[in-house]
């Protein structure tokens, strides 16, 4: 199939200009965590159709709010209960510890359990597939066995939390985690983390003599460049990993001589206060200007728009702002926790999984690993013609996961 002819993607997950079918209820409920944060959910019924609300099928994205999603009309329609769970930093990650992302959506499907729903099934949509792999990992483990800190060396209370399960997994244009993701996009030519126009020229994507070509012409990057760049984004992270754990040692120090009773001014400052990490240029994965990588129907450009020498150097782009510990839990490949590569092996429920060939977000072969990193026997992978938020090459309506999810959620039963 020919590339995808490049198009707004309007409001992204949001379902406009799809509607909610008349007579939808929706009930809007906080519950609280086992570490007493407020946990947000939205419940979408349906109403005067066939229910089947045994079954409640369970959306959350770690950093963006999915009561709105864009599948919700469909599944409504379809007669499934959807619940949209939020998690406690969607719109404002810059504080996202996954660790506590999972005690959220754990109140979330107590909640679901005390209202009557027999069998959740998680729906598991780009970063939300990642998420939902580690909540299912932990959720599976005996809780001495849980992860009891965070990479940055905090408390998770994971150990203490009761962790209703899924029942089974779907995943829908799933990305590997954000700290994979973003290891494929960081830009590794920037040479000092304070300067966000410094670059080093060999290792520069958008330098005409490594390869770039701008659209609508695809860039042409050599094996052995691909090869060293993909090492250098790597060794990136490993600085910033580096910075991000002398700031949390840093704090830790101060604390510790606040709580011997020997800190001084400075120490009780530095105690309570946290420090931010920016990082620059997080919007140059290779394979969105070379179209030769990883052969998709995708056109050329990122899933942030279809320039990405612009937007890799404007505010935009994956973990750009972050405190140490967010960093570490969330935005680090090398640290995270919350990867499939990690946590897939335990997640044994019955699985599905959905990719859209045209995305510019996740790539084919993020996609096979994915599959191949998935411990279920039960799996099955299907594909659709469409981009990252569901828009069909060619045009049309956006809910065509929907006949394949529909079918699989019956089975379940």
């Amino acid at each position: 199939m020919a590339a995808a002819t490049r198009k707004n993607p309007g409001l992204n997950v949001d379902w406009h200009p799809a509607s909610l079918p008349t007579g939808t209820g929706i009930l809007q409920r906080t519950a609280v965590t086992a570490d007493g944060n407020a946990a947000k959910g939205t419940l979408y019924t349906p109403t005067g159709r066939e229910p089947r609300e045994t079954t409640v099928v369970v959306l959350m994205h770690p950093r963006v709010d999915f009561s709105r999603h864009y599948l919700i009309p469909a599944l409504i329609e379809a007669g499934h209960a959807v619940f949209a769970q939020q998690a406690r930093d969607a719109g404002n990650d810059l504080r996202l510890i996954h660790e506590q992302t999972l005690l959220d959506l754990a109140a979330g499907l107590a909640w679901l359990h005390g209202v009557g729903f027999r069998r959740t099934v998680g729906l598991g949509n780009s970063g939300g597939g990642g998420l939902l792999t580690y909540y299912v990992q932990q959720s599976l483990r005996a809780p001495e066995n849980r992860v009891a800190r965070t990479p940055a060396g905090r408390p998770s209370a994971l150990d203490k939390a009761v962790l209703p399960e899924l029942d089974a997994l779907a995943y829908l244009a799933p990305h590997p985690g954000q700290g994979p993701l973003l290891a494929r996009c960081i830009d590794p030519s920037v040479t000092d983390e304070e300067d966000a126009f410094s670059v080093d020229p060999a290792l520069d994507p958008f330098a005409e003599e490594n390869g770039y070509r701008p659209a609508p012409e695809s860039s042409a990057y050599t094996p052995e460049f691909v090869t060293r760049y993909r090492a250098a984004q790597l060794a990136r992270i490993a600085r910033i990993d580096e910075k991000a754990r002398a700031c949390v040692a840093d704090a830790a120090a101060a604390r510790a001589a606040v709580k011997r009773g020997d800190g001084t001014a400075e120490d009780r400052r530095r105690a309570g206060t946290a420090r931010l990490i920016t990082v620059w240029r997080t919007d140059a994965d290779l394979r969105a200007m070379d179209q030769s990588l990883d052969k998709s129907d995708r056109a050329y450009g990122s899933v942030y728009g279809a320039d990405p020498e612009k937007t890799n150097y404007g505010i935009t782009g994956f973990g750009r702002l972050a405190t140490p510990d967010a960093w570490l839990s969330t935005w680090s490949a090398l640290s995270s926790n919350a990867t499939i590569e990690k946590a897939g092996l335990e997640m044994v429920l019955p699985t599905l999984l959905v990719t859209y060939t045209a995305d510019n977000c996740v790539f084919p072969s993020d996609f096979e690993g994915i599959v191949a990193a998935i411990g279920s026997s039960d799996k099955h992978v299907a594909g659709i013609a469409a981009d990252h938020y569901g828009n069909p090459v060619g045009g049309g309506a956006r809910d065509g996961a929907v006949a394949l999810l529909d079918p699989w959620i019956r089975e379940l039963s």
